[in-house]
């Protein structure tokens, strides 16, 4: 379905930080970060359901779109373009002018949406200092930027 809608939500207390916990987990991403960065991460609802949810790091003009995950009874709905648009106006919103992510399944997805490819080595200090740099994604992870 194209235009599919959602009302994107920060991730701001126990229960919506649990949904973020448990959509990462039921998709293999980890999650063991998620409530020492609350403020990162965004839960996308659909008639009051938790649909999807992903997190942006913003640091300065860069920014790290994370953990973006659509309940897999949503996919292929439109929900994964929809959350993504959303993170990025936050993105837009928070002075981001670049956005990079790290994945190990969806390059083509990304890719699709403007993002490419490029060395993990060419992303900013701020950026590859993460957690997700530094510790969870694999090596072998697809580094990825867009400019918005």
């Amino acid at each position: 379905m194209s235009g599919a809608t959602l009302t994107l939500r920060e991730a701001d207390d126990d229960e919506s930080l649990s949904c973020v916990e448990s959509m990462l987990e039921e998709t293999g991403l980890p999650s063991r970060d998620v409530r020492s960065k609350p403020d990162c991460f965004y839960a996308g609802y659909v008639d009051g359901d938790a649909v999807a949810v992903g997190g942006i790091e913003a640091y300065g003009t860069a920014g790290l779109l994370r953990s973006v995950v659509v309940a897999e009874s949503k996919r292929g709905e439109g929900f994964g373009t929809a959350l993504c648009d959303a993170l990025e106006g936050e993105a837009r919103a928070a002075g981001v002018e670049t956005l990079f992510l790290l994945t190990t399944t969806a390059a083509d997805f990304f890719a699709d949406r403007g993002f490419a490819e490029i060395a993990r080595s060419d992303a900013p200090d701020s950026v590859r200092a993460t957690t997700e740099f530094e510790d969870i994604c694999p090596a072998t992870a697809v580094c990825m930027k867009k400019s918005l």
